[in-house]
């Protein structure tokens, strides 16, 4: 279907974070919402490792890898909704990840990096975003966007 690609902004090392939303685009079909949300949450795993939890030991003695314990909300927004996201949860230190247009267009990486390159920041037609940082700033970026649905 696509590629998980995805860019991730600020570059620098993350803070550890209290709350985890992923906002997607409302236009989007169940299954390229899936595919969204599945590599932005890859993304903020790797970005914050230290939010995965305890493995989950089950009573035959098999384990299995730890879930991350703050959940993470999964909420919808239009265009415009995307890029106010982006530019407010930049401005208040959240660690953001987008995901754009161009990472369901095709499944060779290097492509997808080259088609992002030529872009600025404003003219990124966004699928999804997904932020990590102190509860009330992002409550403050997100807090009017509905569930997804």
């Amino acid at each position: 279907m696509s590629v998980s690609s995805i860019t991730t902004s600020p570059l620098s090392e993350p803070t550890q974070p209290e709350r985890l939303v992923i906002v997607l685009n409302e236009s989007l079909p169940a299954g390229k919402a899936a595919n969204a949300a599945a590599v932005l949450a890859m993304t903020l795993g790797q970005r914050h490792p230290e939010l995965i939890g305890s493995p989950l030991e089950i009573a035959d003695g098999k384990t299995y890898p730890g879930l991350t314990p703050l959940g993470i909300s999964v909420l919808s927004g239009s265009d415009e909704d995307l890029k106010s996201v982006l530019v407010n949860g930049t401005s208040r230190g959240c660690d953001i990840t987008v995901f754009p247009l161009e990472g369901q267009q095709t499944t060779h990486y290097e492509a997808f990096l080259e088609a992002v390159a030529l872009q600025t920041e404003g003219s990124l037609q966004l699928l999804g975003i997904a932020l990590a940082g102190e509860k009330k700033s992002v409550r403050k970026v997100v807090g009017k966007l509905k569930l997804f649905a």
